[in-house]
């Protein structure tokens, strides 16, 4: 009888041991699963950060530059227009604000956008800074190479851009656009760049279409 209750502990043992065995490896199976779960779930939240960030870094970028852009200060210093009236060649009119002007009473008739050796009046001139134009005003000393680098830089833009020899700049070099104005001692490029694309087509009161642009410098 001992014996018989013996064999019937002993396959209680087994069954319970066996049972907790099972449920151990069942245990394991759903903790090898669960963890495979979240190896694959955060695999794919970093592909998906990734993804966001490869997308987002550009547009953050994009806006970041354009905030630094909009933060920057406006090349040249800024007078304010006196006027935009039109006089006709010659009549006399109050002295302009800046040197050279950078607004006011101005001819009816602009000037042809280009590179020139001859002098414009001022009067002339502003109207073309009123149609949005830049203005490249050099001393008549300034050096040929000087003279050659900025030719360059209008030449690269092509159009809305005149420029001529001055005798009456207080600078070696004048950028002028409507209100604003940069002198220069010497052609800094960077600088010359930023003052155009800046100002020209933006910067007058009036956006008047081009109307051709040549060197017309003699042998140019």
């Amino acid at each position: 009888m001992i014996s018989g209750n013996l064999f019937f502990m002993d396959n209680n043992l087994e069954t319970k041991n066996e049972y907790f065995m099972k449920k151990q490896e069942r245990d394991e199976m759903v903790r090898v699963e669960k963890k495979k779960k979240m190896t694959k779930k955060t695999i794919q939240l970093f592909v998906i950060l990734a993804i966001i960030g490869a997308l987002a870094w550009p547009i953050y970028s994009y806006f970041n530059k354009a905030v630094e852009q909009a933060n920057k200060p406006l090349p040249g210093e800024y007078f304010v227009a006196q006027s935009r009236d039109h006089i006709t060649v010659g009549q006399k009119h109050e002295i302009y604000n800046s040197n050279p002007p950078t607004g006011g009473w101005h001819y009816a008739q602009p000037a042809q956008s280009g590179i020139y050796d001859k002098e414009f009046p001022d009067e002339q001139l502003i109207h073309n800074l009123e149609h949005s134009h830049v203005w490249i005003a050099y001393r008549p000393d300034l050096s040929p190479d000087q003279v050659e680098k900025l030719a360059d830089i209008a030449k690269e833009y092509g159009s809305k851009i005149i420029m001529t020899p001055r005798v009456a700049n207080d600078s070696p070099i004048a950028l002028v656009a409507w209100e604003r104005l940069l002198k220069m001692d010497s052609v800094d490029e960077v600088l010359a760049r930023e003052f155009v694309d800046a100002y020209r087509g933006t910067a007058g009161p009036e956006k008047i279409a081009d109307f051709g642009f040549k060197d017309f410098r003699i042998g140019k």
